[in-house]
């Protein structure tokens, strides 16, 4: 799909690059007039607050309800009757409708159940939920009472969940009996329990919502059950709060172990959420958007959750996998039941489906003709795997690129404003709002197709973290003081003639083999276009004379049954030949799967640990820690981890 229109004839010319001039060069009056979708009970004093710079605000002043405009808004505007949430869940084998006027009565009771426990304006509630639909239910109560949540991904461990606990100060955590995986139930009560066991702060109340499937014992005068506490109350009106007001809190790891608490606020985050669905993604209210992800990561809070309700459409929340719930026909059966116009996974999604069908066999059992688009994000998604989407979905599909930090695209092909020629390995060009620069070490922007830091110069637009939770100075260390004036991506990447971008990898990915800065995803796409690979990656391993070498380990797809020393052959050729001698790459190992976040990313940096033989933390986030064994056999036989 290299150089092809993604929608033929965009909906107007220039459109795109008439809208990101104006964004940068009068951004109050570009997202003043992007507000007016929301509703506002209070109106701003200021469009964009820059007198505190380096620390912006948005709409300072205004006041507004994010649950109201989610929800209430659209059953006054007499769309009560549409689906607002489908809850799809394959390892359950049920699903279920909710329309906006029960999911306006199911969020008020159970906002008024909060209230009940003495939840208020400003006060935290930890949500700890599988993928159900009173996940969101509850983070839009607390939208609804101006109280701020913070989502723990289900199944956290109890460690990684206490660590919250005592940063966020939850006064209530509401938390699901359990989640269902396609092979095990897994218990979250005793986590939890164990969480508040090794927490200093001790939250007043738990909320427990029973699952049939393994209920849980309640401790009593604290926890509660959902159900009881629901029927009893009142419903809650919704209580107007400063746009700058936080809404939720979302951590992320940081590289001192102490996660980070990303801040969104209320305002900012509304316009930005509401101006993406038909901008970005082209949606429009009414219509079904499905954002594969989980709401524990920032895809679920922004798409699954808040922005297509802010929209107006209806969103699926699924509980099952890409392959296995039953078949890599999952997917195409969703699009299929529920008339999917758009949807927006992770890369790693279609590289699993590829192993498993590499031929999309099953795809042909569906009628996907709903789908008009695909978005992948999450990591970078390398171009065999989005031309292979392509090719077999006859569909755009926009590889775009943004951060848990920002909370939103930061350079996307906005279908809803003008589709732009797709270039595989890129997110197309920086979304309004950014000012995407590529910096070098001298602080001057590098030359084109020149490899740098990227960077985005301030004021971040709506939407993006105005700070950490409870720590203004370590956002300032952490984003802005690497350069004055911008906010540090941590991204390392370069853009060409055309002001594409590409984004190749994390700053700490680039190598350096005997003084040559080298991609690390430069390698992953060359390995990744193989016919016999699945997925991949490359990491840096010290060495003694070089500094440093690149590493493949690589995944075959499904029915490959070649030599694995022929196929490691082929790909060390293919390296040297498409990026040069220059890249010492030598060693190719396979390995029956790569360690992943459950949001799947790869965990390249704890392999490079492992590779190196360097003492590592567990990652909490890490999918089986039993994949680290494997990998470390394979590496120990190779020749690496040589302490062990």
């Amino acid at each position: 799909m290299q150089g092809q229109s993604a929608t033929g004839a965009g909906p107007r010319t220039g459109a795109w690059q008439a809208a990101h001039d104006r964004s940068l060069k009068d951004p109050a009056g570009f997202w003043g007039e992007a507000a007016a979708a929301i509703d506002w009970s209070r109106p701003w004093n200021k469009v964009l607050e820059d007198s505190t710079a380096p620390s912006y605000r948005w709409f300072s002043g205004a006041e507004l309800n994010t649950c109201h405009n989610a929800v209430d808004r659209h059953v006054a505007q007499g769309r009560g009757d549409q689906a607002a949430i489908i809850h799809d869940s394959p390892v359950t084998g049920r699903v279920t409708s909710i329309s906006y006027a029960e999911l306006q009565d199911r969020v008020a009771r159970f906002a008024g159940a909060l209230q009940d426990l003495g939840v208020a304006k400003g006060d935290r509630v930890i949500v700890y939920m599988p993928m159900v639909p009173e996940a969101a239910i509850a983070m839009l109560a607390c939208a609804r009472i101006g109280a701020v949540h913070s989502v723990v991904f289900g199944g956290f461990s109890a460690r990684e969940l206490a660590t919250r606990i005592d940063d966020a100060k939850p006064k209530v955590v509401v938390a699901g009996s359990c989640g269902i995986e396609p092979s095990r139930i897994v218990p979250y009560k005793p986590l939890l329990d164990d969480a508040i066991a090794q927490a200093r702060h001790q939250p007043e109340h738990c909320v427990i919502f029973q699952r049939e499937q393994q209920p849980a014992e309640l401790l009593p005068g604290r926890d509660l059950d959902w159900q009881e506490i629901t029927a009893a109350a009142s419903p809650a009106d919704c209580v107007p709060v400063a746009a700058t007001d936080p809404l939720y809190i979302l951590y992320t790891s940081g590289t001192t172990g102490q996660p980070k608490g990303v801040v969104r606020d209320n305002g900012g985050h509304a316009v930005a959420m509401t101006w993406s669905m038909r901008h970005v993604y082209g949606v429009e209210p009414g219509e079904v958007f499905w954002s594969a992800s989980d709401v524990g990561w920032v895809v679920g809070h922004s798409y699954i959750v808040y922005a297509p309700l802010l929209h107006g459409c209806t969103t699926v929340l699924y509980e099952g996998k890409p392959v296995g719930t039953p078949d890599a026909g999952a997917f195409w059966r969703v699009i299929e039941q529920h008339r999917v116009a758009v949807l927006f996974t992770a890369p790693t999604a279609f590289r699993a489906i590829k192993r498993d069908d590499p031929d999309a066999e099953h795809l042909g059992r569906y009628d996907t003709s709903s789908l008009r688009a695909l978005f992948l994000a999450g990591e970078r998604c390398d171009p065999s795997t989005l031309d292979w989407a392509g090719e077999i979905l006859g569909v755009p599909v926009v590889d775009h690129w943004w951060q848990t930090e920002t909370g939103w695209a930061i350079a996307a092909n906005c279908l809803g404003l003008e589709p732009l020629p797709i270039k595989s390995g890129s997110p197309t060009k920086p979304v309004p709002g950014y000012d995407v620069q590529v910096l070098g070490d001298d602080s001057v922007p590098v030359a084109p197709g020149n490899i740098g830091r990227i960077m985005i110069r301030l004021p971040l637009p709506p939407g993006c973290l105005p700070t950490l939770w409870g720590n203004d100075e370590r956002f300032r260390a952490s984003y802005l003081a690497a350069e004055p004036g911008f906010y540090l991506s941590g991204d390392a990447g370069y853009m060409d003639e055309d002001g594409y971008l590409f984004v190749m990898s994390r700053i700490d990915d680039i190598i350096n083999v005997a003084g040559h800065r080298l991609s690390t995803g430069g390698m992953e796409a060359v390995l990744a276009a193989h016919p016999d690979v699945a997925e991949c990656a490359v990491v840096g391993v010290a060495d003694q004379l070089k500094g440093e070498l690149p590493l493949g380990l690589v995944v075959l797809k499904t029915g490959v049954d070649r030599p694995k020393a022929d196929i490691a052959r082929e790909l060390v050729a293919k390296v040297r030949d498409e990026i040069g001698p220059v890249a010492a790459f030598k060693t190719v190992l396979v390995v029956p799967r790569l360690p992943k976040t459950r949001s799947g990313k790869i965990l390249r940096g704890t392999m490079k640990h492992i590779a190196e033989g360097t003492e590592y933390r567990m990652p909490a986030t890490i999918d089986d820690p039993a994949i680290l064994e494997e990998i470390q056999e394979a590496l120990v036989a190779a020749g690496y981890a040589r302490a062990g």
